[in-house]
């Protein structure tokens, strides 16, 4: 892939954090990241791999989820452009708890966590980012807790169709119900009964 055009991804990803990053430190961002481009329906990583690298999406989305003691494929969340994957090892887990794969055609900027915290440490906008990251996934778990706890089915869809229009109208349905809480059939009725009312129509 072309430098520059890698350089300008990263650059236009910092701005959406509100940070900006010298055209020199994201030089060498990239200069420590190989690039892939992963076809659909592929496994990036297994559960129980180890956890030296991650990821930056860049195009596409992935997936991670894990299969229950009875069988149940469930889904843990989603990676979208300008958001980590593969990502348990910038939290400190050693070996994946997840499996990952792409739900289409995925462009990934994969680093070697150690390198990258190096760097981190180093420069004062990049800390920046990733306490903004770590805030997300805090955020970002409180409100999927909260949502099992105070929400019905339905308000759960509502709210994530809110947050994340995107992943709603791309991912296959029952990846989407295994995240919510709820069975493929009752994440029909529920778009059904919305759609019928007009309370929020498809």
């Amino acid at each position: 892939m072309d430098k520059e055009y890698l350089i300008t991804s990263l650059s236009n990803i910092a701005g959406q954090h509100g940070v900006s990053i010298s055209k020199e430190l994201l030089g060498e961002i990239v200069s420590i990241s190989s690039f892939r481009v992963v076809n659909k329906g592929e496994v990036i990583r297994n559960v129980t791999e180890k956890n030296t690298t991650a990821a930056l999406v860049l195009a596409g989305m992935c997936r991670a989820f894990y299969v229950d003691e009875d069988g149940n494929d469930i889904t843990r969340g989603f990676s979208i452009p300008g958001t980590l994957c593969m990502d348990e090892g910038m939290f400190g887990y050693s070996e994946s708890i997840v499996t990952w794969e792409t739900l289409e055609e995925t462009t990934l900027m994969v680093f070697e966590v150690a390198k990258m915290k190096q760097i981190i440490l180093l420069s004062h906008d990049l800390k920046n980012i990733y306490i903004k990251l770590l805030e997300n996934a805090l955020q970002y778990k409180i409100y999927r807790e909260n949502g099992f706890l105070v929400e019905s089915a339905g308000e759960r869809y509502l709210h994530f169709k809110k947050l994340y229009p995107m992943i709603c109208n791309k991912v296959k349905q029952q990846h989407l119900a295994s995240y919510l809480g709820i069975k493929p059939e009752s994440l029909s009725r529920i778009r059904k009964a919305l759609k019928e009312s007009h309370s929020f129509p498809e």
